[in-house]
Formats: C-alpha cells, structure tokens, sequence
C-alpha cells in the first residue's frame, strides 16, 4: 500500500511521495491520492486482506521534517495500526548523493550507535566514514559560542548536534534539511548561516533523538571552514549564534517561529540594504518592521535585537549575496502584503523577476 499526497505552497504544486508500510505487513497494492491546497492533510484508510484488518492513520502538519510511527500489532486476532506524523513544508529536502564529498561535523559526545544513527539520518555510510573529512564540536566549543546568550544549564553537557555539507555550484544558495530538531527551523538556520558567511551549500543538520539543534550552527561553520581551506570568522560566528538564539526566544513569545525568523530576515535587509550602522536608525527599522508584521515586542526584546542588528551592520555582507543565499525566505516576503512600491523588497522583486528572464532567455537561446 502507497500513499502519495500533494501540497501547494507559494502557489506551486509540489509533489511529495512517500511512504509503504511494508515488510512485516502483507498488503496488497491500492494507491491512495489526497490533494490539499492548505498543505494539512489528515487520512484514514482500512483494508482487509483476509488474513486481518489493516488500519493507517495519517497526518500532516506543514512546519518541520519530522516524521514519527507509532506502529502496533495484535498477533492474537491480525490487526495492525499505524500512525503516522509528518511536517515537511519548510524544509529544502537535502539529499546526500552518492558521488558527493560532503564534510561532516560530528558531536564529540556521540555513542556509537548514536553517530550510527545521525549518520544514516544524513544519507552517510558508517562503514565509509574514513573517506569523509570529519571535524568534531565539543560541548567546550558549544559554551565558548553560547554562553553570552543561553544559560549553561540550557547548553548541556554532551555535544551531540552534527551536520554534513555539500558545496554546490556558485549561484545556487542555500538549502537545508534538518532531522530530530526540535526547536531551530530550517529558516532559523538559513538566517544564521547567511549571517556567518556560508555560501552555495546544501546541508543536513541531525540529531541522533529529539535535540534543540542550537548548536549546530558551530559544527556547521567549522565545517564549510575545513571545506573552504580557511578558519572559523569568530566575529561572523557569534553574530550568527546571537542571532538564531534572538530569532527562537522572540518566535517562542510570538508563539510563531516562522514568523520570527521572516521578521529577523526583514529587518536585517534593512540594515544592511541602507547601510544602517547607529543605534537610533536601526531601532527606527524595527519599529518600522513591527508595524508591518503587526507584531509588538518587548523592549528586552528590541534592545536584544538592536544589539544583534549593530553586529550585523559592521559584517562584509553584500545584499544580493543575501537574496541569492536565502532566497526561499525573502521570496516569501516578498508574497506578503507589504509595501513593495519602493526600497528592498521592490529590489527583491526585481531580483526574482531578473532570475526568471534569465532562465527564459538561456531556454529560447537553445532553440
């Protein structure tokens, strides 16, 4: 048994397909399509093959990349339950191909079978790792970057976030996938990773179980460093750790961390598109963003994010680099309904619009 669904997101269909419940269950062949235009999803479908009832529950909610089975089974009388849970709008669906040279960074604190686990969830064989560039993050390193924004007792002890990374061709930004991440979002980490000077990377970030993935940000950056033949930018590196810290504790109080992290995006734009270095400016652009994401903060909150924003507007970060590596993010704003008639998200539209013509003109130029 298949089940295949399709969503619309952004106004484009996508099609996912996924999942067989197979192996030790025995059914025969049935096909089920469900197509929602809200991206949620929920089905219930029974069979009985003559040997026992077979009933799958499934769910959808747009927002992550996890997806969990709770599978139990009655060999008294043959029936057998599923259910299923997945949330996958969000994510880049990164894929580890085989000819592919990634560069891991792996949590020095991983049991065996637990780097077994986060390396399966990444697309790496265990039995290949030697041929692999490998550096570690210790939980050191995690207090070093973290404990000017988190508690220690937050941080842990044990490092256990991992991340692979591919370098992809020049223009292709972006792209992310995380597995057992409980608390960064993808967006989250594109904002950061754009932040601390990564480029045209597609990157998987895993945790052997449910982990916040705070973390992660380091292993990242150590990583792209070993794979750029360079050393981790220590300035680029903490304002990228302040921001994804900022962008999760506003997104908790808003109670929307996708919501947080387009205002984060937005007003770092801002700063950097105008050039914004003193504080006054750059609480004048937040406040501008509130009013337009209709949100209120703290004053906590703005002095948190007004401090970020002066880090940011000291680093070399060119704008349309921004656009072209985060480009999911600000194409998402630049669909809102926002004031598009002048200043940066007028340049994100002819940025966007500019792509497009390009792509129609090498496919005309062919014929």
């Amino acid at each position: 048994m298949i089940f295949q669904y399709r969503k619309r997101r952004n106004g484009g269909w996508k099609k996912y397909a996924a999942w067989a419940l197979a192996g030790f269950l025995s059914l025969s062949a049935e096909t089920v399509v469900f197509a929602s235009s809200v991206g949620d999803l929920e089905g219930s479908i029974t069979e009985d093959t003559g040997t026992g009832d077979v009933t799958a529950d499934i769910t959808q909610d747009t927002g992550t990349d996890d997806v969990t089975a709770d599978i139990t089974q009655d060999t008294g009388t043959g029936d057998v339950t599923a259910d299923i849970t997945q949330d996958t709008s969000a994510d880049d669906h990164v894929v580890i191909e085989a000819d592919d040279k990634p560069y891991l960074a792996l949590g020095a604190d991983l049991t065996a079978e637990q780097k077994n686990t986060v390396l399966g969830l990444m697309g790496v064989d265990p039995a290949k790792l030697d041929e692999y560039r490998v550096v570690t993050v210790t939980n050191a390193d995690e207090h070093t970057y973290l404990d000017a924004y988190l508690d220690a007792s937050t941080i842990g002890t044990r490092a256990l976030s991992s991340v692979v990374i591919v370098k992809r061709e020049k223009g292709s930004g972006i792209h992310i996938s995380t597995k057992n991440i409980s608390y960064c979002t993808v967006g989250m980490y594109k904002n950061a990773l754009v932040t601390a000077g990564l480029e045209d990377a597609d990157v998987i970030v895993a945790g052997p179980f449910q982990i916040s993935g705070t973390a992660a940000l380091i292993g990242a950056m150590k990583a792209y460093a070993d794979m750029e033949g360079g050393e981790v930018d220590t300035g680029s590196l903490d304002a990228a750790m302040n921001e994804i810290v900022v962008t999760g504790t506003l997104g908790d109080t808003l109670g929307d961390r996708e919501q947080s992290e387009e205002l984060m995006a937005y007003i770092k734009q801002e700063v950097l598109a105008n050039g914004l270095k003193d504080e006054a400016s750059i609480r004048d652009a937040i406040a501008d963003a509130c009013e337009k994401f209709d949100v209120s903060i703290t004053d906590e909150q703005e002095e948190q994010i007004t401090k970020l924003m002066g880090k940011i507007g000291k680093l070399d970060i060119d704008v349309d680099s921004l656009l072209e590596q985060a480009g999911s993010i600000y194409e998402t704003l630049s669909d809102m309904d926002l004031d598009t008639d002048s200043g940066w998200l007028g340049s994100i539209l002819a940025f966007l619009k500019g792509v497009i013509d390009s792509i129609i003109s090498f496919f005309r130029n062919l014929f």
